[in-house]
């Protein structure tokens, strides 16, 4: 993509067309948890019933997985510029029908127009960073930034859902996005210079028909292991279905002159391990995370708004932890950077498992710690990811890391929902035959359900019992992703260091 004088204008253009871009990074990382504290409303609102309200909140998901790599692909022959500027628009005329939605259906496919927008957009929000700042040490602190915005941002979906139920009727959390889509727009074409793109490089519409289809099936299959009740068949012909249509799209992508992806940028210096950091990082974070407001809402028995600001140590230290990594990432490389960050994370996560019955300013610090170790990890990998590929596979190397995002938050909330129905359950079975009902051993949402019609002395003793059982498998996911977070730093360090005996250079920047 040819670049105007604009991208080398000194300057602050650059740092406004970076908010535009964040602002849009926002809006579609809000867009991925809003709906947590928004469902039970909206559902009872449209009278949705069980499959309706499971397709509401995965038709974002699943769509955006699936288009991302195919989209990232398109900027680079079209120019990111103009793929950002249409999919702001798909945004916001998406975030329109969805806020008016008159029946469950019409809400589940605008919630797959708004994924399609956000799927135009994402891959070309770093790819625009990577264009637009020239200078190695710029360059390093703006997608800081966007690393930021990314990993901290979805966690002020329940919270802006919870303060807009507050006060306004469900299609709030939706119309929202409007005046910030119309904002960024203006914005968008005054600032953002426009680029010509690559007409010579092909967009193998087939191959992103296959990674689309490929990636969906996965997705799916993933999350259907996850639900309380799964449908094993249902998983299994998803699975299948997945793993053969992305054999063929590898197959055809290693046949192809111009391939949509080019395998041998995995075999760039820190490439690969940077984008399991960024899979492990995003599971870890959106598993625990689900997990988390659950524990907040059933046991300690939070509203959701609260849950959403009791959360908020985490982001916050997330959005100041990006930029600084992004300011520290030249001077002491992305590997190191990797280490130390995923290290961070891991102790700030087993240390939330220690102290999670203490004092409150200790588990703001937990939180805080590991905040800032996932919102520095974001940046070493992101950074380390847009690095590995030529100005001109910008979209691609874009797509391959937020494709590691959608999908390790897809295996994040499938392992450790999972973890947490297992434990919960065999703790439960372990009680005193009587104690706990069949059905009070599903989920803690039911045995409270349970205990309130019982009452008395027997209700409250399923009560404490069901919570303690929930506390179990909740310190077990925690000490789950700390392990992940921990034993993915080393192997980092072990690859970093055999890149260094074996004479292959690692990345620097």
């Amino acid at each position: 993509m040819s670049m105007t004088p604009h991208s080398r204008d000194p300057s602050a253009k650059r740092w406004l067309i970076l908010a535009v871009i964040s602002s849009a990074l926002f809006l579609i990382v809000i867009d991925m948890t809003v709906l947590y504290t928004a469902l039970p409303t909206l559902t009872h609102a449209l009278n949705a019933n069980a499959s309706q309200k499971l397709w509401i909140v995965n038709a974002y998901a699943l769509v955006v997985s699936g288009l991302l790599l195919g989209t990232g692909t398109l900027g680079d022959r079209l120019g990111h510029r103009k793929l950002f500027i249409a999919g702001l628009v798909v945004f916001g005329v998406a975030s329109l029908c969805a806020a008016f939605s008159p029946t469950p259906a019409f809400l589940i496919a605008a919630r797959a127009l708004l994924a399609v927008g956000a799927a135009m957009m994402m891959p070309a929000t770093l790819s625009i960073i990577r264009l637009t700042f020239l200078d190695e040490r710029e360059r390093a602190m703006a997608i800081g930034i966007w690393a930021a915005v990314a990993s901290g941002g979805a966690a002020f979906g329940p919270v802006l859902g919870g303060l807009l139920l507050e006060h306004f009727w469900w299609g709030s959390v939706f119309l929202i996005n409007v005046p910030i889509v119309m904002v960024a727009l203006i914005a968008a074409f005054t600032l953002i210079p426009p680029g010509a793109g690559n007409p010579a490089r092909q967009w193998d519409l087939p191959g992103s028909l296959q990674a689309m289809t490929g990636l969906i099936g996965l997705a799916y299959a993933i999350k259907e292991l996850g639900k309380q009740d799964p449908s094993l068949a249902s998983a299994a012909v998803a699975f299948v279905l997945g793993v053969t249509f992305i054999a063929l799209f590898v197959r055809r992508q290693r046949a192809s002159l111009d391939p949509m992806l080019d395998f041998r940028i995995f075999r760039a210096p820190g490439f690969t391990p940077a984008v399991a950091a960024a899979l492990v990082a995003a599971a870890t974070l959106i598993g625990m995370e689900l997990v988390f407001s659950q524990w907040l809402q059933l046991v300690q028995g939070m509203s959701p708004l609260q849950a959403g600001f009791f959360i908020l140590p985490l982001p916050l230290a997330s959005f100041v932890a990006g930029p600084v990594a992004g300011h520290l990432l030249p001077r002491i490389g992305s590997q190191r950077l990797l280490f130390w960050a995923l290290l961070v994370s891991g102790l700030g996560m087993g240390g939330y498992a220690l102290v999670y019955e203490a004092a409150v300013l200790a588990q703001v610090a937990a939180l805080g710690v590991l905040g800032a170790g996932i919102g520095a990890t974001m940046t070493a990998a992101s950074s380390t990811i847009m690095h590995s590929a030529p100005p001109e596979r910008a979209g691609m190397a874009a797509s391959v890391e937020e494709v590691s995002y959608e999908l390790g938050g897809a295996i994040g909330v499938t392992v450790m929902g999972s973890l947490l129905s297992a434990i919960y359950t065999a703790a439960m079975a372990a009680a005193p035959a009587g104690a706990t009902p069949a059905v009070a051993r599903d989920s803690l949402d039911e045995a409270l359900i349970v205990a309130e019609k019982m009452g008395g002395p027997e209700g409250e003793a399923l009560v404490a019992l069901a919570k303690a059982a929930f506390d179990r498998g909740f310190v077990a996911v925690l000490a789950v992703a700390a392990a992940m977070l921990i034993a993915t730093a080393f192997v980092v360090a072990i690859k970093a260091a055999r890149a260094i005996q074996s004479g292959v250079p690692t990345s620097s920047r």
